[in-house]
């Protein structure tokens, strides 16, 4: 059995439907729902089980017998969350007590760690998970920090050769877009929000800089695929001999102003750009630049290409936001 965290979410759900492009059906599913459209992202999927966040390690003692490998993506992703021990709750206690019922019960864990890690960026974006490297790095925001501080627990057990599950991978994902993000409200990507706005004839609206030497909309970021995402998780199911911290993302920073001609090309519209002045509270935990360093995974084997942003954008937004149903 495959067990997903957050796998009604947007990074979890598109793993799930890749799972069942292969033909794999035993999954189990942990996540909450309430009431809004989040269903959906699984109305497609045959699933093994549907499990409360807090019924998952009872369920994981249940059927320790089956669990062959945890995807954990479950989290409280919002940087603007406040309640930090909401944060501290769902994304560091919880993700520790998985890997050590993993290692205790021989399941392997590939976890979701986040680019918030890296903070402004001057300390760098490479994925080095030794502990004295991580200990350099900055944060800005609660939810940066829960995953830098399981990051550095990892690292530390690893380091102190405590007893570890039989793989065991983080993955620091950049700036993902693709289906099944709409839950997301004010989290979404760009292209989502970009892309009704657009449609009823309106400008898109970017961010003025408010940084000296940068544009405005010349803000730069490194934009993934989700697709592109999964298929990391799917090479790490396949190799179980890989483990260790990894960055994903594209290793290319393009603007945002990149972002919103592609989304532009790919309704087929003239580009019509306004820019705003960002909320004073944003100004000083905001990223200018991110870029993701890919030596490390691609030292590990991973030798797939990356979508151009023009190409996963044109994807998004003709298969799927243009769509009836946008749903994978």
């Amino acid at each position: 059995m495959i067990v997903v965290t957050g796998g009604a979410g947007f990074i979890g759900s598109n793993l799930v439907a890749a799972l069942a492009d292969r033909g794999i059906v035993d999954v189990a599913v942990a996540d909450r729902f309430g009431d809004g459209d989040k269903w959906h992202n699984l109305a497609k999927r045959e699933l093994k089980a549907l499990v409360r966040p807090e019924d998952l390690l009872a369920f994981l003692d249940q059927h320790a017998a089956e669990v062959e490998l945890v995807f954990h993506m479950g989290a409280v992703s919002a940087t603007t969350e406040r309640d930090v021990d909401k944060i501290v709750a769902n994304n560091v206690a919880l993700t520790m007590e998985l890997w050590r019922w993993c290692a205790w019960r021989g399941a392997r864990l590939i976890y979701a760690s986040s680019a918030a890690t890296y903070g402004d960026g001057t300390a760098g974006f490479d994925d080095d998970g030794s502990a004295p490297a991580l200990a350099r790095l900055r944060p800005l925001n609660p939810y940066g920090w829960s995953k830098h501080l399981v990051d550095r627990r990892v690292a530390r057990a690893v380091l102190e050769e405590e007893p570890l599950p039989p793989q065991w991978a983080g993955l620091k994902f950049f700036n993902v877009y693709g289906p099944n993000e709409r839950h997301k409200g004010d989290m979404m990507s760009v292209v989502a929000k970009l892309h009704p706005q657009l449609a009823a004839g309106r400008p898109a609206r970017l961010f003025r800089s408010h940084r000296d030497g940068i544009e405005d909309g010349g803000q730069r970021r490194d934009f993934i695929h989700v697709d592109d995402c999964v298929a990391v998780m799917l090479w790490l199911m396949d190799n179980p001999g890989v483990n260790g911290l990894f960055n994903v993302g594209t290793g290319k920073a393009r603007s945002f102003r990149d972002l919103a001609l592609a989304t532009f090309a790919a309704m087929g519209l003239e580009p019509r750009i306004d820019y705003v002045d960002m909320p004073a509270d944003l100004r000083g935990k905001y990223q200018y630049f991110t870029q993701a360093a890919m030596d490390r995974l691609r030292a590990a084997g991973y030798a797939a290409p990356f979508l151009e942003l023009e190409e996963g954008v044109r994807r998004y937004v003709q298969d799927f936001l243009a769509q009836p149903d946008p749903y994978r």
